[in-house]
């Protein structure tokens, strides 16, 4: 079972942080706190860690895999287009609960983008979060069995997927629900999943730059 360790999410200590990011690196994953609920991931162009998340959570082999990224520079290095509209986006609602669908490079493992060649992808605003993802970006789907729910607290997600992760970063409850989830790639912008950034929000911002 994973060890959990008590972390400020907004202001981590440089020791928590460097521990974590070295499981990483091994290639284990961690369970961690975001800006929306709890997330389980390891680093997402690492071979054999999106495998591993999807065995702890029981996902279907059909269904990508959410990465969170520290900034706009990395999402972009997992991203071999960037429309208008997600330059838009980015600079209206990053970092913050919107995860933006677009073309996948081809770097990203097929087990993260599960064939479909897109990745769901977004600049989290915990600080925690960004800095673990120093070393590339991670997998971020939520830390729950398949088909079960989200979980609000590090208690929770151990309890369902604990015996998967090399550590558990405990950094209170989370705060907003699973984030919004836009689909870039097609003809016009598509809403996937409704979340704290709301769909008219998201059409006002587009519309603005038209």
């Amino acid at each position: 079972m994973a060890e959990v360790v008590t972390v400020d999410a907004d202001d981590p200590a440089g020791s928590i942080v460097a521990r974590a990011t070295a499981a990483l690196h091994e290639g284990g994953l961690l369970i961690y706190p975001t800006d929306t609920l709890y997330a389980l991931g390891g680093l997402a162009l690492k071979a054999g860690v999106g495998r591993k998340v999807r065995e702890a959570k029981g996902r279907e082999e059909g269904k990508p895999l959410p990465l969170v990224a520290s900034g706009l520079e990395q999402v972009r290095s997992v991203c071999s287009s960037w429309p208008e509209a997600a330059a838009r986006l980015a600079a209206r609602f990053w970092p913050g609960p919107l995860s933006l669908v677009l073309a996948a490079r081809a770097e990203v493992p097929r087990e993260v983008t599960a064939g479909t060649a897109t990745v769901a992808v977004r600049v989290p605003a915990r600080e925690l979060t960004r800095r673990l993802c120093s070393g590339g970006p991670l997998i971020a789907t939520s830390a729950n069995r398949a088909g079960k729910a989200a979980p609000w607290t590090c208690r929770e997600a151990v309890a369902t997927v604990g015996a998967s992760a090399a550590l558990a970063l405990d950094g209170g409850p989370g705060r907003l629900a699973s984030s919004t989830l836009v689909d870039l790639t097609g003809n016009g912008p598509r809403l996937l999943r409704a979340g704290p950034v709301e769909w008219k929000d998201v059409l006002a911002t587009l519309e603005a730059s038209s």
